[in-house]
């Protein structure tokens, strides 16, 4: 796999050189390893080692419904009362991260109303604050540490 601008981690692979499987924190068992998949493992253990984000608080593969269709959001970080405070949509490193990519979460945000959307190809990382108050969005320069985002609006 590419190596990614993500910290690096202790992976853990199973199965087999034709169907490589990786351990996945949140979900606590080995899902098949795909390009996307090694971008969001990357990114979990990035938010969870580096910037603090507690792992109880976040899910993955989280299953919405937009009208009768099934969508799933990659990653959602939630609060303590368990109210979705980010979203989070990893794609593969050859995919490039356009207004479709920003469409998309923000399709799932009109489900979630979350404060934060990120977005991540594992080599470029982009996050941007909600104002719903002036219906805009600010994109950050960074992503922000849970301490931060656990500070902000609550």
């Amino acid at each position: 796999m590419i190596r990614l601008n993500l910290p690096t981690f202790e992976i853990k692979l199973s199965g087999t050189k034709e169907h490589p499987r990786i351990f996945d924190i949140l979900r606590r068992r080995y899902v098949a390893l795909t390009p996307e998949e090694w971008v969001r493992q990357h990114f979990v253990h990035f938010l969870t080692g580096h910037k603090g984000y507690p792992a109880a608080l976040m899910a993955n593969e989280v299953g919405l419904m937009i009208g009768n269709k099934k969508l799933r959001a990659d990653s959602v970080l939630y609060d303590r009362h368990l109210q979705p405070r980010m979203i989070i949509e990893y794609k593969a490193p050859t995919i490039e991260i356009t207004q479709k990519v920003f469409d998309q979460i923000a399709a799932y945000n009109l489900l979630l109303h979350v404060d934060y959307l990120v977005m991540s190809n594992g080599l470029q990382h982009y996050c941007c604050r909600m104002d719903y108050e002036n219906r805009r969005y600010e994109f950050l320069r960074d992503i922000p540490d849970y301490s931060e985002i656990n500070n902000h609006n609550q």
